[in-house]
């Protein structure tokens, strides 16, 4: 049976490190962090997801502000928040909860979020100061992946590791990072011939189909490392890309759903919006 790679634990330690470090923080320079979140519309997840960074950022001692608009907002209206936002000086993380209703478009109000407050890590600067390997906020949730996969020791140099999904918020970057790591790379998608054939090579598996319950355990190499980003609701059930039944008795480590990458990815969040303060500040 695989070994649990909890998420909820990972992100309670960093968590708590951050929280040591904010508290440090405002005894040096009298202030402390300050993270903007913008929601427009009623969109139920997209309520929980900031609902729970407002309520996190509380508790680690940030400044937290939620702007909640209503789905008539215009785009114009839109980007002159985010324009004033990038110019408060309380504000060091600023980011525009996705999805956008549809005459907003989602492009247009990455690129005008400053890349210095960008803590989502969706800029273009940012993204190609990833790809390049220079100072960069790295999305959250492709971080997350990472920061679970080094918790339980894995060294990835030389290993395989396949990616299943190439969106721009996990399966690009979450593979950059894989390979930074000195890790062999394939990115797979819809379209990939053999996919349970080239799942069975990897020493590395990061799941981020979007499909509940995909990838069975014949599909996983024996011993390999399993990290599910998927989160589906079944039947009132939270499950993810992974059938965790069967590939736990394959897997060396897997991380579940729910308690699994989805606390990791708000952690990695605050842990950006930490590093913007101390960069401003120069503290790093």
């Amino acid at each position: 049976m695989a070994e649990l790679i909890k998420g909820k634990e990972v992100a309670q330690k960093i968590r708590e490190e951050v929280s040591s470090e904010i508290e440090e923080l405002q005894k040096k320079t009298g202030k402390v962090p300050g993270l903007a979140v913008v929601i427009m519309g009623e969109d139920p997840a997209s309520q929980t997801y900031v609902n729970n960074k407002e309520k996190t950022s509380k508790k680690l001692g940030f400044h937290s502000e939620v702007h909640r608009l209503p789905e008539s907002t215009t785009q114009e209206e839109l980007l002159q928040l985010v324009d004033r936002l990038n110019n408060d000086d309380n504000i060091n993380g600023l980011l525009v909860q996705l999805p956008l209703p549809d005459h907003i478009e989602d492009e247009a109000v990455i690129h005008a979020i400053s890349p210095e407050k960008d803590v989502d890590g969706f800029h273009p600067v940012n993204v190609g100061n990833m790809m390049i390997g220079e100072k960069c906020y790295i999305p959250c949730t492709p971080h997350g992946v990472i920061k679970m996969i080094e918790h339980v020791g894995y060294d990835l140099k030389g290993k395989n590791a396949v990616v299943i999904g190439r969106s721009n918020i996990v399966g690009k970057p979450v593979s950059l990072l894989l390979l930074d790591r000195h890790a062999t790379v394939t990115i797979t998608h819809s379209r990939t011939q053999d996919l349970p054939g080239v799942c069975k090579q990897a020493d590395v598996l990061v799941v981020a189909a979007g499909k509940p319950e995909m990838v069975k355990g014949d599909w996983i190499k024996p011993g390999a490392v399993v990290i599910d980003v998927g989160i589906h609701r079944i039947d009132d059930k939270l499950k993810g890309d992974v059938e965790f039944e069967s590939a736990e008795k394959v897997a060396g480590y897997i991380s579940p759903v729910p308690g699994g990458v989805g606390p990791m990815t708000i952690t990695m969040l605050m842990h950006n919006t930490l590093q913007s303060f101390k960069f401003k500040h120069g503290l790093e």
